[in-house]
């Protein structure tokens, strides 16, 4: 019991991203217009969806569903990160680096969840679309968006139950900007190799695996097409090539931290911020300038915003 408490009270020391105060200064000032860029758009997504009835479709209720989580994983990381910059001594509780490390796994789960659910949605709409609303039924996205969430606290949850009980008797410094199991664990004084074993099995093959079956269901989607018909083949990769692209960008930093063996160089914490803060401000840039509908329903939201200032 006396070593739980010691570890509960126990604080790291976040090395952060730069020293030199040029680089700090530009660092702050790109991440802080990225995490507005983040918040705005998202947002924006989901107000289109809600405010749209011609977005009131299962596509677009489970890309709400995403820019939600994507706010939500961005903001467990790049505030704290952007105050980080300006201090000295960049410490994190314990209890903060925990509450950071589930929050990430969890909506990281979510959104593995909500990738292959909007996958499947565009394999419905491509290959059975007669069959498509009886399919993707309001019932089935939100069993979807469940499922997404249950995933998440399991994935999260049987990770740190191992090493929430860690004893940290040793050195506090974490060479990154936010806390993440495989770091943790680093700096254990205890035998790491069962807890290495769990995390990369878990996360390694949840990442690895969700990948593959992405990449899979794409290519399944783009060979039906094909041989129906050869020629809506450029229209279906059209179609598919915003989700092809926010999932090399999400998995990528992934498989590097969770498949490959635990990290040894510091060069690793840079690839995750393509995942906080990089995918997340792309996102609505991609589901928005590449979706007709979306155009659409912005040129509408403009028109109505003319409308009222007139009268």
């Amino acid at each position: 019991m006396d070593q739980i408490n010691e570890t509960v009270a126990f604080e790291f020391v976040l090395l952060g991203l730069s020293s030199s105060w040029k680089n700090t200064i530009f660092l702050m000032s790109t991440f802080s217009l990225l995490y507005v860029s983040i918040i705005v758009g998202n947002l924006f997504i989901v107000f289109l969806v809600i405010n749209d009835s011609r977005l009131q479709s299962p596509m677009y209720f489970l890309l709400a569903n995403l820019s939600l989580i994507d706010v939500g994983l961005s903001s467990t990381t790049v505030p704290k990160m952007i105050s980080d910059l300006l201090k000295e001594h960049k410490v994190i509780s314990f209890h903060s680096c925990m509450t950071q490390i589930c929050s990430i796994h969890i909506m990281g789960g979510v959104e593995m969840v909500l990738l292959i659910a909007m996958a499947f949605d565009r394999y419905t709409a491509i290959c059975k679309p007669l069959h498509y609303m009886s399919i993707m039924s309001p019932r089935i996205c939100i069993s979807f968006v469940i499922a997404g969430w249950v995933t998440g606290v399991v994935h999260a949850m049987s990770q740190f139950s191992f090493v929430v009980n860690l004893p940290f008797c040793g050195p506090n410094k974490v060479d990154s900007f936010y806390c993440d199991f495989p770091r943790i664990i680093q700096l254990a004084c205890t035998d790491r190799d069962t807890f290495e074993f769990v995390v990369a099995a878990n996360s390694g093959f949840m990442t690895l695996g969700t990948f593959f079956l992405l990449l899979l269901s794409y290519v399944f989607i783009l060979v039906t097409v094909w041989q129906r018909s050869s020629g809506d083949l450029s229209k279906a990769l059209v179609t598919l090539s915003a989700h092809i692209t926010v999932v090399v960008l999400f998995f990528t930093p992934c498989m590097f931290l969770y498949v490959w063996p635990f990290p040894t160089s510091s060069t690793d914490k840079y690839l995750f911020i393509v995942d906080f803060a990089v995918t997340p401000a792309l996102n609505p840039v991609i589901y928005t300038l590449r979706n007709k509908d979306m155009k659409e329903a912005i040129k509408k939201l403009s028109k109505q915003r003319c409308y009222i200032r007139i009268f």
